[in-house]
């Protein structure tokens, strides 16, 4: 080697990123983005991150935690403020945010809604409950008392995660099916028995997921404000 050649810097390899809860958390969801909630092993996970997995139990237990610290995750994403606007428009926002979070996580959605049968109240995650303590709040605010209010948020969710499970559904058999009936699949319904579904093809075929979301929101508030007692006021 020439006196003044100098030796080329040999390169050492990025350093990996600090191993955090929040950084388990996120590749935790964006693996069951990408691959579903079956993908969602301690290994895979490690595999992921490039670690060895016994050093994700410090962060996560096990399985069932790491899935309810991915449903916090998700429900961090719901912005609700009880002490903004009337309380009708209020849910009616929270409805759709809702529902484009679902469309943004879908492989989440049945996290969401079936873990918390398994799991009693007051030992699930803290994150999952604050959407119930908030919408409790924005309600007994708008004059609802306590028990209304819990009655009304159970219809309430239980129509948006209705909606959001049927919007998720595959609607389509055969995408390059010009005649509806054949598209979805209805042909195969006995005629005489299912004479309206049948007839309904052409509105099933163009299904607008927010115009239904906004129609069927429409209907329960309405049915809701009839509910409030005419003299209830607004808590400061």
């Amino acid at each position: 080697m020439p006196p003044s050649a100098k030796p080329e810097p040999r390169s050492t390899p990025a350093p990996k990123e600090r191993l955090s809860r929040e950084l388990v958390l996120t590749t935790a969801l964006a693996l069951v983005d990408a691959e579903g909630l079956d993908a969602l092993t301690m290994r895979r996970l490690g595999q992921q991150l490039g670690r060895d997995p016994m050093s994700l139990y410090r962060y996560a237990d096990n399985r069932a935690a790491l899935l309810d610290g991915v449903s916090e995750l998700v429900l961090d994403e719901l912005s609700i403020c009880p002490g903004e606007g009337d309380w009708q428009s209020e849910l009616r926002r929270i409805a759709h945010d809702l529902r484009d979070l679902a469309l943004r996580h879908p492989n989440v959605v049945p996290l969401l809604v079936t873990r918390p049968l398994s799991t009693p109240l007051g030992l699930r995650p803290l994150g999952t409950l604050r959407p119930l303590e908030q919408i409790l709040t924005l309600l007994i605010n708008a004059g609802f008392s306590p028990v209304d209010a819990l009655h009304v948020y159970r219809a309430y969710y239980g129509y948006l995660y209705g909606h959001i499970l049927n919007e998720l559904q595959e609607y389509i058999v055969d995408p390059e099916e010009n005649e509806v009936l054949l598209r979805l699949g209805l042909h195969r319904l006995p005629a005489k028995e299912f004479p309206r579904l049948r007839a309904l093809a052409p509105a099933l075929a163009v299904y607008d997921g927010m115009a239904e979301l906004d129609e069927g929101i429409t209907i329960l508030l309405t049915g809701l404000a009839g509910r409030l007692s005419p003299d209830a006021t607004p808590a400061p």
